[in-house]
């Protein structure tokens, strides 16, 4: 029997600066910055101010009065995306089994956004220590089980097969991509709606990050706040989105013609069993993470044609990262172009894993490498090739995207073109 193996067929995004596949290669390409000062709720006297938020209507995105009751914004996005990522791949999920289907949805803090406006009017604002569950919306068990969130989007296509949520902090916009994957190549699944999505963007999520000084306090400048592997960097910019994938079982998919983005080639995770949110200098970890995806993917170092970085702008990260590249790359690592898109559309948690894959499908395809958004004043301690600015046509075969998550969790996928 032929190795099953997984290809991308169609892509959906929900981010800062653009909801659609479209708008978002758009801003990555050229570079724009998608962040700004809060809008969503009353920042003042938060130490950082500053988010890339998506402008998103609901109703104009596509969903019914009832759902948008029903969903948290996080589910609304995980849906959309989702619906994007469907039609994009040409999938014709009637003449699929629908046991066949499965569904692999991250995320790093569920249905926050619901919980906290939930609280606020049954405990009215705070004022009564007892809240009152009769003021609570119908679907409030909803927001307390993460795992609704992969259940709107399996009902969305009716899928019977394996359903699960990954929530591995930072990385699990990754991790369920590499699950979906490997649904597919131990047969349990031929076709896998992957992806992650994450709305964090909430006073209880910015006061967390508050208290431990994580995030960027450029709040005079929100549109250059986040700067990674810049010397003057403070922080991350906190963001939110949904990055959603179709894999398909690549044999399957050649035979219906389907345009392919590349293939799911190799992926791997690893834990530093160190610290809740600290990170070893030497990047050994990832390092290890890096060395596996690629052996599983059947490739060299020298193969990698583009590093999608985790590139958060915190000192501790970008050195970090850039310790793991030169590990596990060798001298490779001072040719490949490396770049953090998080510079233009902030961090968005658990979801913004996926939405590196989707830009990192999308480079396969245009043979460009998004910029690193910010980069003025490089670290002398980041010394690699991170893309400055401007985005660059380059020869691009074979990508390899990583996350670093709180927790220890050390994450890569590799994507390769099918030619």
């Amino acid at each position: 029997m032929a190795e099953r193996k997984a290809v991308i067929t169609g892509v959906g995004v929900v981010a800062p600066g653009g909801i659609g596949k479209h708008a978002f290669w758009d801003l990555l390409s050229s570079g724009r910055t998608a962040t700004r000062l809060i809008s969503l709720f009353d920042a003042t006297g938060f130490r950082s101010r500053v988010a890339a938020e998506v402008d998103f209507d609901a109703r104009a995105a596509g969903l019914t009065a009832r759902q948008t009751r029903r969903m948290d914004r996080a589910a609304q996005f995980a849906v959309v995306a989702a619906r994007e990522a469907v039609a994009d791949s040409g999938v014709d999920f009637e003449r699929i089994e629908p046991d066949r289907v499965g569904v692999s949805i991250g995320t790093a803090v569920g249905c926050t956004s619901g919980l906290e406006e939930e609280y606020q009017v049954l405990s009215d604002s705070g004022r009564q220590w007892l809240v009152d569950h009769a003021y609570g919306v119908p679907h409030l068990y909803g927001y307390m089980v993460p795992s609704t969130l992969a259940a709107e989007v399996a009902w969305e296509v009716a899928a019977e097969g394996p359903v699960a949520l990954v929530s591995t902090g930072c990385t699990s916009g990754i991790d369920a991509v590499g699950h979906a994957a490997r649904l597919i190549e131990e047969s349990s699944a031929d076709v896998v709606i992957a992806g992650a999505t994450d709305a964090p963007l909430s006073s209880i999520t910015s006061a967390c990050f508050d208290a431990i000084k994580a995030t960027s306090v450029n709040n005079d400048d929100p549109e250059h706040a986040s700067k990674p592997f810049d010397a003057e960097r403070d922080g991350f910019v906190l963001g939110e989105g949904a990055g959603v994938l179709v894999l398909e079982e690549e044999q399957a998919a050649k035979r219906r013609g389907a345009a392919i983005y590349g293939r799911v080639a190799g992926y791997s995770t690893r834990s530093n069993a160190f610290h809740m949110t600290g990170l070893r200098p030497d990047g050994r970890e990832m390092a290890e993470a890096i060395r596996v995806a690629l052996g599983r993917a059947g490739r060299a170092p020298e193969d990698v044609g583009y590093v999608n970085a985790h590139g958060s702008g915190t000192r501790q990260n970008d050195r970090h990262e850039t310790a793991a590249f030169k590990l596990s790359l060798g001298e490779h690592a001072y040719r490949v172009p490396v770049s953090s898109i998080k510079s233009m559309i902030g961090h968005s948690l658990g979801a913004i894993g996926s939405i590196e894959i989707v830009a990192c499908a999308l480079a396969l395809t245009k043979q460009v490498v998004p910029p690193t958004a910010n980069l003025q004043h490089p670290d002398p301690e980041c010394d690699l090739d991170y893309v400055p600015r401007e985005a660059r046509e380059h020869k691009v075969d074979v990508v390899l995207s990583v996350g670093s998550g709180f927790g220890g969790f050390q994450s890569a996928v590799v994507l390769g073109a099918v030619r």
